[in-house]
């Protein structure tokens, strides 16, 4: 795929950076509790990761091989998607320990829970997928950096309140699917 089949397509966004143009392909961050996540999570998840592939996107997480990390990883990489992990860790000692065996591109930052940044700002959308503390964390990261994020969760409570920061930013969708067409939607 060359650039321009890339942008018309959907799957690559063109940019300026110092006066010169610049062609990248689009980061969907999915975000989500990791030993907190229920089997919805983990399933909706997993169906994700494998809409985020199939659209040629590039599936970022927090890449570790728990929760919803683990199993958008894994759907990403069953239809045989680009995945990457921002892990907590600095890489060193037993350096895959902790990994998603699903991750294409790990990426150790040795900032613990301060990596939710890094999460946020590579990612040009956010699926939150369940709810934990983790996960409000990057939400009102997000949110904070004008980033648009896609609640998928049957936690009302949430969804009220992170709509309260920021109703122009946040979204609900009910089913991975629906989740997906508001990103195309986000996307334009």
């Amino acid at each position: 795929m060359d650039a321009d089949e890339g942008l018309a397509s959907g799957k690559c966004r063109r940019g300026e950076r110092g006066g010169i143009s610049v062609i990248r392909k689009i980061a969907i961050g999915v975000m989500g509790p990791g030993a907190g996540a229920t089997l919805a999570d983990l399933q909706n998840a997993f169906q994700i990761g494998q809409i985020i592939a199939r659209e040629g996107w590039v599936l970022l997480t927090g890449g570790r091989n728990a929760g919803v990390m683990d199993a958008a990883s894994q759907g990403a990489k069953q239809a045989n998607g680009l995945t990457v992990g921002i892990l907590p860790t600095d890489g060193t000692g037993t350096i895959y320990e902790g990994i998603s065996e699903a991750v294409d591109i790990a990426i150790f930052t040795g900032m613990g829970s301060a990596r939710n940044n890094i999460n946020v700002l590579s990612s040009d959308v956010l699926i939150a997928c369940g709810m934990g503390a983790g996960t409000a964390s990057e939400i009102a990261l997000a949110l904070k950096a004008n980033k648009k994020v896609i609640l998928l969760n049957d936690d009302a409570g949430s969804q009220v309140f992170f709509k309260s920061l920021s109703p122009q930013n946040v979204f609900v969708a009910g089913t991975p699917e629906e989740a997906i067409g508001r990103v195309r939607e986000v996307l334009g």
